[in-house]
């Protein structure tokens, strides 16, 4: 990478108050404490995404390891203005769960649109504005890890990482449109399994 004088204060600017973007141009120029700062600020989100898309803490503890990994060789390929950094850093995170998913044999393929009957119950509900104490949090994390992957996906970034659905659509690169209608039947479904599990207990 070639100093010149209008990427020098990348390397000199203090590296906490800086955006995301700065910080990864400064990793794709090799700056050790650039990464420290991004994945102090940004691993928590990975780790969590992870963990709800996979139900493992485990898996999500090497997902989260293994992003920054990624980052650290690929932050040259980050587009700043395209997306954010936190939707850039969840479609690694995704592809990086379902790597481990498919090797593990736990990966549902995105292709599988059969009708789940739980989605085409009507449900006027806001199922996770619903789940904000403590001890309904494992009802939330158990509803959600049973969605097909392909709508757990979405609630996870757009409900619970609270990503944009054009930062959603980055993220799993696909449309936007095609974000709001999985989001929309994947609430169905959740509000559908919340109160079932609600019946069962």
């Amino acid at each position: 990478y070639e100093m010149t004088p209008s990427n020098r204060h990348l390397m000199s600017e203090p590296f906490e108050p800086t955006s995301d973007d700065v910080l990864l141009a400064r990793i794709a120029m090799g700056a050790a404490d650039a990464l420290a700062a991004l994945f102090r600020r940004r691993q928590a989100d990975v780790y969590r995404f992870a963990l709800h898309m996979s139900g493992a803490a485990a898996v999500a503890e090497d997902v989260t390891q293994d992003v920054f990994l990624i980052v650290m060789r690929d932050a040259r390929r980050y587009e700043p203005g395209r997306s954010t950094v936190a939707a850039w850093l969840c479609g690694i995170a995704r592809n990086c769960v379902r790597q481990r998913l498919e090797r593990d044999g736990k990966w549902e393929s995105l292709d599988d649109e059969a009708a789940s009957d739980e989605a085409q119950a009507v449900v006027h509900m806001d199922p996770l504005g619903e789940l904000t104490r403590s001890e309904r949090a494992e009802m939330l994390r158990r509803a959600v890890i049973a969605l097909p992957v392909r709508f757990r996906e979405v609630v996870v970034l757009c409900d619970l990482e609270e990503l944009t659905y054009a930062e959603a659509a980055d993220a799993l690169g696909c449309a936007i449109g095609t974000v709001r209608s999985r989001l929309h039947r994947a609430r169905t479904m959740l509000a559908a399994r919340l109160a079932a599990l609600r019946d069962a207990q």
